[in-house]
C-alpha cells in the first residue's frame, strides 16, 4: 500500500481517513484509520506513505495528529453537507485506499473544493484543540488583541489560527511540491480553505456583572462554527475560476503554472477556489470519473433547483412511494418540569430517481 501510494498522484485525504495500521498516504485524504487517533498512540514511523517533510512533521507534532485526522473527517463530512442535494453528493469509498475514488483524481470544482474544506478542517480543528488545552505545544494567541473598544476589554482565550493554519500547510502541503499544474492548483485550493477562517474570525464576548446586567464585557478572538466556513467555500466553489495550464521554462527544467482562461472575468485572488478541468455530469454510473450516478436518490419534487427531481435524475424522471414514520406529536408541559408526548404515524411520499 505504501509503495503504491508513494507512486502516485494520490492526495492528503486519500488514506488519512482509514485504520491507521492499514494505509494512511497523508496526502488530502485523511481516512477511517485515524477515528481511533485520539485513543491510540501514534508512532510516526510505522506510517507507510507518509513523504519525508510530514513524517518529520508527524514526529515533531505528534500530540496534535489527532486534530489532524478530526479535522479532515468534520471536512468531509461538511462536504457531505453541502453537497446532499446534489448529484455528486461527496460519497466516500471505504473499500477503496482512495477515500473519495477517482473523483479527486482530476482537476474539477469538486477537487478544488474538498482540498479547501479539508485544510481548513485541520486548521480549525487544530486551532480548537489548543485553545481547549488539548495540546502543550500551543494554546491562546495572545499578539493580535490591539486597543479594546468601549464598554469591553480583552479576556478569555482568543483561539490562535496562525498556528492551525501552519500546522494544515505545513501538513497538508508537503506532497504538493511538484512544478506541475496539479500541485500550484492543489496549493491554492488549500491556502483558500485557510483563509477563509481568518477572514471569519470575530470578536466573542462574555457579559459580567450583578444579574447579568453586563456592565463589564470580556471578549476574544473565535472561529466561527464549521458550517459558517463550509457556506462561505460553496459559495467560492459555485464561483469558482476556470484556469487554463501553462508551461515555462526555467532553470530547474519546465514548469507548469495557471492563468485565468477568461480575461474578461476578475482574476481569482488568494480566497477563491480554482480549477482546470470540467466535471463529469454524475447522472450515471461510472467507474473511471468515480460516478455513482443518481438512480435511487430521494429528490425534492417541488423543488426547481439541483436537488429537485428534474435536475437530479437527469431527466430520467422519478418514482414515488408512501412511508410511514413514528413521530412524538400532542406534546404537553407538565410543571414541573417534564414533557410527554404522544406517538403518532404519519404518512409522507418519497420520491426517488429512476
Amino acid at each position: 500500500c505504501g509503495n503504491a501510494l508513494l507512486n502516485s498522484r494520490k492526495s492528503f485525504l486519500d488514506c488519512t481517513f482509514r485504520m491507521l495500521p492499514k494505509c494512511p498516504a497523508w496526502s488530502l485524504a485523511i481516512g477511517h484509520q485515524y477515528s481511533s487517533l485520539g485513543t491510540q498512540p501514534i508512532l510516526c514511523g510505522s506510517i507507510p506513505g507518509l513523504v519525508p517533510k510530514q513524517l518529520r512533521f508527524c514526529r515533531n507534532y505528534v500530540e496534535i495528529m489527532p486534530s489532524v485526522a478530526e479535522g479532515v473527517k468534520i471536512g468531509i463530512q461538511e462536504c457531505q453537507h453541502q453537497f446532499r442535494g446534489r448529484r455528486w453528493n461527496c460519497t466516500t469509498v471505504n473499500d477503496s485506499l482512495a477515500i473519495f475514488g477517482p473523483v479527486l483524481d482530476k482537476a474539477t470544482r469538486e477537487s478544488a473544493f474538498v482540498h479547501a474544506i479539508a485544510s481548513a478542517g485541520v486548521a480549525f480543528a487544530v486551532t480548537r484543540s489548543c485553545a481547549e488545552g488539548s495540546a502543550t505545544i500551543c494554546g491562546c494567541d495572545t499578539r493580535h488583541k490591539g486597543s479594546p473598544g468601549e464598554g469591553w476589554k480583552w479576556g478569555g482565550c482568543s483561539e490562535d489560527v496562525e498556528f492551525g493554519s501552519m500546522v494544515s500547510r505545513e501538513f497538508a502541503d508537503a506532497r504538493e511540491n511538484r512544478p506541475d499544474a496539479r500541485s500550484a492548483m492543489n496549493r491554492h485550493n488549500n491556502e483558500a480553505g485557510r483563509t477563509s477562517i481568518i477572514e471569519l474570525m470575530h470578536l466573542k464576548c462574555k457579559c459580567h456583572g450583578l444579574s447579568g446586567s453586563c456592565e463589564v464585557k470580556t471578549c476574544w478572538w473565535s472561529q466561527p462554527d464549521f458550517r459558517v466556513i463550509g457556506d462561505y467555500l460553496k459559495d467560492k466553489y459555485d464561483s469558482a475560476s476556470e484556469m487554463v495550464v501553462e508551461k515555462h521554462r526555467e532553470s530547474r527544467g519546465w514548469v507548469e503554472t495557471l492563468r485565468p482562461k477568461y480575461n474578461f472575468f476578475k482574476a481569482p485572488t488568494e480566497k477563491d477556489l480554482v480549477y482546470y478541468e470540467n466535471s463529469p455530469n454524475f447522472c450515471e454510473p461510472n467507474p473511471e470519473t468515480g460516478s455513482f450516478g443518481t438512480r435511487d436518490r430521494i429528490c425534492n419534487v417541488t423543488s426547481h433547483g439541483i436537488d429537485g427531481c428534474d435536475l437530479l435524475c437527469c431527466g430520467r424522471g422519478h418514482n414515488t412511494r408512501t412511508e410511514k414514520r413514528k413521530e412524538k406529536c400532542h406534546c404537553i408541559f407538565h410543571w414541573c418540569c417534564y414533557v410527554r408526548c404522544q406517538e403518532c404515524i404519519r404518512v409522507y411520499d418519497v420520491h426517488t430517481c429512476k
